[in-house]
């Protein structure tokens, strides 16, 4: 069953087409997705999955089981970025330890939107509230991240624009538009909600293909600068995330015993934000390096998680 699921999950479609964008990149092709397409179709995934999920919480009953899954969300998107600074700052700076742990504790939209596809190639269904319970664990990470930098940095100017960068966790586009899809997904009369299945449903496989072609290129170019700085940080990026996930597909099920739901969880923990993050700290810490986290997150830890993660996670969930 193990070399199944790997077996499937290697050959899905909107991998294979992310493996071609790093392909290219090694090729010297001139292959790109324009940046305004490449913007337009992140908005639509942000979109489709906020919608689709408001549309499942609308049919759902607010229950102790979903109110304690939001608390375990903001607990995990909080105690990661606690342990993993600590570990990271034993040898890199504190700016990029705070930012690295932010970007592990917080969670990538893409990697989530990979993930319900691969709960459907599974016969499973996305449960509503976990679309919210990924929104929330953006913003606790980041300002996480952030209180770590302002007590162990040592330098009085840097302790500035953290309100600014706060704010900007809670307003950022991503967390903004996935949070307001929802809210509209859950408000919308199920009859005209109807009228735009066709495009949040049926287009959607093929705009996450498309879109994975694109981070494919993206993290072909990242990767050569990125080894510049020794194993660690690539150590740290492969080996983290899996126990990050593992354990957490474990601990899971201590707050609900739904498989989906506990597969989410666990790939939410193994994910690390290489959008939300990147822009909080450009405008907060500019003394971290982008050309560090970055790279770790999109080249290493993404790619990791669609590969082996998921089976991994899907196997603990379904054993334990």
């Amino acid at each position: 069953m193990n070399y199944n699921l790997l077996l499937e999950n290697l050959t899905n479609p909107a991998l294979l087409f992310f493996v071609l964008g790093m392909v290219a990149v090694y090729v010297k092709s001139d292959l790109e997705i324009p940046q305004n397409s490449s913007k337009f179709i992140s908005l639509y995934l942000l979109f489709a999955i906020g919608f689709k999920g408001g549309q499942e919480l609308s049919h759902e009953a607010f229950t102790s089981e979903i109110g304690w899954s939001m608390l375990f969300g903001i607990f995990i998107s909080s105690i990661i970025p606690l342990y993993t600074f600590f570990i990271i700052k034993r040898k890199l700076t504190v700016y990029d330890a705070g930012a690295i742990a932010a970007a592990y504790g917080s969670v990538s939209a893409v990697t989530f939107v990979t993930a319900v596809s691969y709960l459907e190639s599974q016969q499973l269904v996305l449960h509503g509230h976990m679309v919210a319970i990924m929104a929330m664990m953006e913003s606790p990470a980041i300002i996480m991240g952030l209180l770590l930098i302002s007590i162990f940095n040592k330098e009085a100017d840097e302790k500035i624009k953290k309100s600014t960068a706060i704010t900007h966790s809670f307003t950022n586009g991503s967390v903004l538009l996935i949070l307001g899809s929802l809210v509209i997904g859950f408000l919308a009369n199920a009859k005209q909600a109807e009228g735009i299945k066709p495009f949040t449903n049926d287009l959607f496989k093929g705009f996450l293909a498309i879109f994975l072609l694109d981070m494919g290129i993206t993290s072909g170019k990242k990767v050569k600068a990125f080894f510049s700085y020794g194993w660690f940080p690539f150590a740290f990026a492969l080996l983290i995330p899996l126990i990050n996930g593992s354990i957490v597909a474990i601990m899971s099920s201590f707050v609900t015993q739904d498989i989906a739901n506990r597969f989410i969880f666990a790939i939410l923990a193994a994910s690390a934000s290489y959008i939300a993050v990147p822009a909080a700290m450009k405008i907060s810490v500019p003394k971290a390096d982008p050309g560090l986290f970055l790279p770790m997150a999109l080249a290493v830890t993404f790619p990791i998680n669609i590969t082996i993660g998921m089976p991994i996670y899907f196997l603990i969930v379904q054993n334990t």
